[in-house]
């Protein structure tokens, strides 16, 4: 009896000390996009997206003079809060491209955050950053 009693009073202290803990533990979660019901988007859609690349991009010099191009993928989470976090390159073609993709999702503005359950929640995301002489 007392042995049964005691399993229930641990039992109980795992479930009330492990609630937050799962609680706090998807709360850090970082989904797919495909785990999510509402993607992250940028401010004004994917036109506004190409627009900010193209007027914001500064095609770097090194880049220019090598006559490089190409696409730089980009891996990046976007937060609750619709910041833009992580920025990693994932495939990139050199010549100072990467660095200048890292740079314009860094300061990138805020985008709408991507929701699962109707609560704002991180994703990662990837995206190609194109390096084109024209």
């Amino acid at each position: 009896m007392q042995h049964t009693f005691l399993k229930t009073i641990l039992i109980l202290f795992l479930f009330i000390v492990g609630a937050p803990l799962t609680s706090k533990a998807q709360d850090d979660k970082v989904y797919s996009e495909s785990e999510v019901e509402e993607k992250p988007e940028f401010p004004g859609g994917m036109v506004k997206y190409y627009e900010y690349i193209q007027e914001e991009m500064n095609y770097p010099v090194e880049a220019r003079n090598m006559g490089l191009q190409g696409k730089v993928k980009v891996g990046f989470v976007i937060d609750k809060n619709g910041q833009v976090t992580d920025v990693k390159v994932i495939q990139g073609i050199g010549g100072a491209c990467d660095e200048e993709a890292m740079r314009l999702f860094k300061q990138s503005p805020k985008w709408t955050p991507g929701k699962k359950q109707g609560k704002p929640v991180k994703v990662a995301m990837t995206f190609n950053v194109n390096f084109k002489l024209g």
